[in-house]
């Protein structure tokens, strides 16, 4: 199991600068997600600790060890893409040992490693298979495994589900998850699916316009987001924002330099108009199943998300909307979390 740790790392496609001062440390053995919008800089991170980028200024270490100027093939990692890569004219046991082939590593070695995989990612029935005999979810598995064998230090992941089918995304984020477990090894992943994040990562890495906005454990961001923007990015359906004065009347106590204040959907209870700290006309139900999403329109035009388990609502009911006190969340002009 290996650290690393990112010093001041910025990245310059000639005078655009796309990474704008990351520093960041990864522990051993923990499961990193980097998630934020399109654009954000998060595949171009994960490129530069590969090596497949150069670095612009700053400095890399993994295991202890600056790597700045490392080739790829001498940093101790393994990436894995999104999309598979796979040699459609090699079966599944050649794809996974293609590389330590080129290494010239000894066959029987070869070999072990490569069985060892095969156990670990259940492919062992498979490994006499081509590519086109495979599913989706199975061609990724060889993918990884073909990342195992080369036991590496780091697996990098960049946005290896994106290319399935949503049931088997879930599928895959268990195996993912319970690979972690079962190698204990130190991983990055690469997604713009916060639901993937909240279900593999020990810590998220938010990250807009090339800067880190917040990094913490999935219920740390859920619950105490630091800024609005992590407050609406992370969490589906998004967080409802308010400005303060429209509610300030309603709220006991005073937040202090508040400019906006947050409700969860979930944590919003349905009650007499007028009577709530909001009150407003439903636009539309959407059924789900488990429960409802009621869109709210306020007076002042917001639609308000509000998750709800109770009988149909029909469009057009009006109806108010409490909160507990201490499920809100207070921000200051500036966007920052206030308390």
């Amino acid at each position: 199991m290996t650290s690393l740790s990112l010093s001041n790392i910025k990245k310059n496609f000639g005078k655009v600068e796309v990474i704008r001062g990351v520093d960041l440390s990864v522990d051993d053995g923990e499961f990193v997600v980097f998630v934020g919008p399109s654009g954000c800089g998060k595949s171009t991170l994960l490129r530069m600790i590969s090596g497949l980028e150069d670095i612009s200024s700053g400095v890399l270490r993994i295991g202890g060890r600056t790597v700045n100027e490392t080739p790829p093939a001498r940093r101790g990692v393994a990436m894995v893409f999104q999309s598979y890569a796979l040699y459609p004219h090699l079966n599944v046991r050649d794809n996974m040992g293609f590389g330590l082939k080129v290494r010239k590593v000894p066959t029987e070695e070869r070999a072990r490693r490569i069985n060892d995989a095969a156990r670990t990612l259940k492919l062992e029935p498979l490994l006499d298979r081509y590519p086109r005999e495979l599913s989706g979810g199975q061609r990724q598995r060889v993918a990884i495994g073909r990342a195992i064998v080369g036991d590496p230090e780091v697996f990098l992941f960049d946005e290896p589900l994106s290319n399935l089918d949503a049931e088997l995304r879930v599928h895959m984020r268990s195996e993912l998850a319970s690979l972690h477990k079962r190698l204990g090894s130190t991983m990055i992943y690469v997604t713009h699916d916060q639901i993937e994040a909240m279900t593999l990562a020990d810590k998220i890495v938010v990250l807009r316009d090339g800067l880190v906005e917040q990094v913490g454990t999935p219920r740390d961001l859920y619950e105490r987001p630091g800024n609005l923007f992590v407050a609406q990015f992370i969490g589906s359906p998004k967080m409802n924002i308010l400005p303060f004065g429209s509610v300030a009347k309603a709220l006991p106590g005073s937040p202090g330099r508040a400019s906006h204040v947050g409700m969860r959907p979930e944590d919003l209870t349905l009650t007499d108009p007028g009577s709530g700290l909001v009150s407003g006309r439903v636009l539309l139900s959407e059924y789900t199943g488990a429960s409802s999403l009621l869109h709210v329109e306020l007076p002042g035009g917001e639609v308000f998300l509000v998750a709800y388990d109770g009988p149909s609502i029909e469009p057009d009911t009006l109806l108010g909307l409490t909160i507990a006190p201490d499920r809100l969340h207070f921000f200051d002009s500036d966007g920052r979390r206030t308390q």
